[in-house]
Order: C-alpha cells, then structure tokens, then sequence
C-alpha cells in the first residue's frame, strides 16, 4: 500500500449490516473522506423506483450511515475529527437525464449542513465539496460525448473536466482538432 496507515475496508455501502459489520473492528478514525457515488442517468419521465432507491441508498443513506458510526466514534473520544463529504455541482445545477443525481447531491449538501450543525460542538469539522465532472468510469459514462460535454466545458475556467484522460481531450485540443 502506498500509506502503510490507511486500511482499505470494501463493502457494499447500501447494506447497512455488512457496513457495520465491515466497520466494527476498523480502529479509531479521525478523518472520513465520503467519496462513493452511483449515478444511473434517465430522463425525468422515465426515472425507475429501483434506480432512485440504489442512487439514495448510496448518495445519501450511506453517507449518512458510515458518519453516524464514525462520528459517534469521534464524540466519544472527544479529540474532535473531520468528515468530508464528497458532492457535486450537479447539486447546484439542473442537468438533462440527471434528475435523481442531482437530486440525491442536493440531498447529501443539505445532510452536510445538518452534519456540522450538529457535530460541530464536538469538534468535528464536516464540509462538502462540489467539483465537476471526474472522468472517472462513472463520469465518462454521462460526458463523454463532444455534443454534452461542450456545455458543461465552456462554463469550467479551465476548460476541462477534472481527472481527464487522453480518451477526453480538453475543449482547446478539440478546437485544434477541428
């Protein structure tokens, strides 16, 4: 492993039991950093019970789940911590086909808000942050095409998505290429 001090625990965050049960012999955390996400794109007039459930179950239930364990764990030892949720602008902004992603990031800065509200006392610190795409799987799946993503770049002051690879060339390579 690249830092001797970081166990990776891999679980299926939307099973509430296997978390606890995967978390459970885990030592004591001082930083969390909720970064999984899922996202099924469909339009609005065809958004499915089971995709909205798997994107809340993930997006939201979740999050909220591993903090409570984490953050109980924090106010017991009364040595303070810090969460990082990790969102999306999408939270901030309608996009096409991304009714439910947006909706459950909209949901986790809301649940972000509350969070500091409520651990802050305990000195836990808990912030969220917003970036762009990622050209992750996940994010090549909903921008990879020119048509979309075009959009998207040209409000972006760098003019690209974050984390690109050499499949997304950045908005100034597509220009030189036309």
């Amino acid at each position: 492993p690249q830092c001797a001090s970081i166990t990776p625990v891999c679980v299926d965050l939307a099973d509430w039991g296997a978390t606890e049960a995967a978390l459970q012999d885990v030592g004591p955390i001082d930083l969390l950093v909720n970064n999984a996400a899922c996202a099924t794109l469909q339009p609005f007039l065809e958004v499915t019970p089971d995709k909205f459930d798997q994107s809340f179950d993930v997006n939201v239930k979740a999050v909220l789940h591993v903090s409570q364990m984490v953050g109980r764990g924090m106010r017991a030892r009364g040595s303070g911590g810090s969460i990082v949720n990790v969102s999306s602008q999408a939270s901030q902004r309608a996009l096409r086909e991304h009714a439910v992603y947006c909706a459950s990031k909209a949901a986790l800065d809301m649940l972000t808000k509350v969070m500091a509200l409520e651990l802050g006392p305990y000195q836990i610190r808990v912030n969220s942050v917003n970036p762009t795409v990622v050209m992750t799987d996940m994010g090549r799946l909903g921008w990879s095409d020119p048509e979309k993503s075009n959009t998207m770049m040209s409000r972006i002051p760098l003019g690209r998505f974050a984390g690109k690879g050499p499949d997304t060339p950045s908005s100034h390579q597509r220009t030189r290429r036309r």
